[in-house]
């Protein structure tokens, strides 16, 4: 029996592709201008930006941290300077060969793809425009291997027949699920709980469309807003990413309680880079509350407790974790557990000058030492697989 690597396809169920500054300026219709998203030097800040209209929106190169010699929230001030394997095909094919990887799962950067300002957009066929020139550079840049590359689709929420095209249009193409926020009211959109959004979850039900919530998907002001300036921007930075990940026990609430699950029962739903330790407690709170407040007596009809639903249809993703792993499993059990490394993100699982980041292959070998190898199957592969639809 060789090691876990070796015998086992590794999926990674998120990672990102550093998004090019020519995407939308080479796909959308030049009529718009500089409306269409694109790159510009800043000399303010000294690198380059995304720019829509005269509005800076992010760093250019932000998310491509992965092998960079500062800490985050420093980054490289242009693409050219990051490592190539965040954004060139055949490098990031390399890299998950030397890292251990078969396969990743392609999310949007949140900085970049902010669906309020696209939401703001004063034209309709502007907006949905730029969405789906992100989708269709998705499945472009995964096609050399469609197999070991997924895209997930972005949608145009704001325009629920819309979303309802776009997720068909996107699964012929090949996309394996679809991102969507976790907060809509956020952006001015009717709540997750709400009915309006029934045609979107029967549509992807039929599709098989996983919804994936990734963290970071709704108040993004928090970057700017979390910690006071004499902590210092590391320790600040550090601050934010717990409190995105929590973001996602009430995502699962909502999903749970308002009755979605109930009513779609074989819709699938990933909570995307806020790991896994929280969720047996945030089970148990959701079954005491469940049966302290009445809710089975107000909803005769919910067949399920909330543990239940979980492990029916919601599954998390971990990275860095290590203690937690065997109490997830004992508690969850393992067919609701995803690994992801998050490359090539701060923070991410991408070993470097400024990280204490191990090779994710190194990384695996240690943490499932003590995993019973069948678990660790379902975990690495078999889940994501079933659920992704790569067997």
């Amino acid at each position: 029996m060789g090691s876990l690597v070796e015998d086992i396809r590794v999926i990674d169920t998120d990672s990102h592709v550093v998004e090019p500054a020519d995407l939308w300026t080479s796909r959308v219709a030049a009529k718009w201008g500089d409306l269409v998203p694109h790159v510009l030097w800043d000399d303010k800040a000294g690198e380059d930006a995304w720019f829509i209209g005269d509005e800076r929106v992010a760093p250019a190169s932000s998310a491509a941290q992965a092998g960079w010699r500062e800490y985050p929230p420093d980054h490289p001030p242009r693409l050219s300077e990051a490592e190539p394997e965040t954004w060139e095909v055949n490098q990031r094919l390399a890299y998950m060969d030397r890292m251990g990887i078969h396969a990743q799962a392609l999310y949007p950067n949140v900085a970049m793809f902010n669906a309020n300002r696209l939401a703001s957009l004063v034209d309709q066929d502007l907006q949905l425009a730029v969405v789906r020139a992100y989708n269709d550079w998705q499945t472009e840049w995964s096609a050399p291997a469609p197999d070991r590359l997924l895209p997930m689709a972005s949608l145009p929420f704001w325009d629920i027949d819309a979303t309802v095209v776009e997720m068909a249009r996107c699964a012929e193409a090949g996309h394996r699920g679809v991102v969507f926020t976790q907060d809509p009211a956020f952006f001015g959109q009717p709540m997750l709980a709400d009915r309006h959004w029934d045609p979107m979850w029967s549509a992807a039900e039929q599709l098989g469309l996983p919804i994936n919530f990734h963290i970071g998907s709704s108040d993004t002001a928090l970057l700017a807003t979390t910690g006071h300036p004499d902590s210092g921007k590391h320790a600040n930075y550090a601050s934010i990413g717990v409190s995105f990940f929590m973001g996602n026990a009430r995502t699962l609430a909502q999903l749970i309680c308002s009755g979605i699950c109930h009513r779609f029962p074989d819709l699938k739903f990933v909570s995307v880079e806020s790991g896994i330790g929280w969720i047996p407690f945030a089970m148990d709170a959701l079954d005491w509350q469940w049966d302290n407040c009445g809710v089975a007596v107000e909803h005769p009809e919910y067949d399920l407790r909330p543990s239940e639903y979980f492990r029916r249809q919601i599954f998390g993703c971990f990275w860095f974790e290590r203690a937690a792993l065997p109490y997830a499993i004992e508690r969850l059990g393992p067919d609701n557990i995803l690994y992801e490394t998050d490359f090539p993100h701060p923070t991410s699982m991408s070993p470097g000058p400024a990280t204490s980041a191990i090779e994710p292959k190194a990384f695996i070998e240690e943490v499932f030492a003590g995993i019973d190898r069948v678990d660790a199957r379902k975990i690495l592969h078999d889940n994501a697989a079933r659920l992704y639809r790569l067997d």
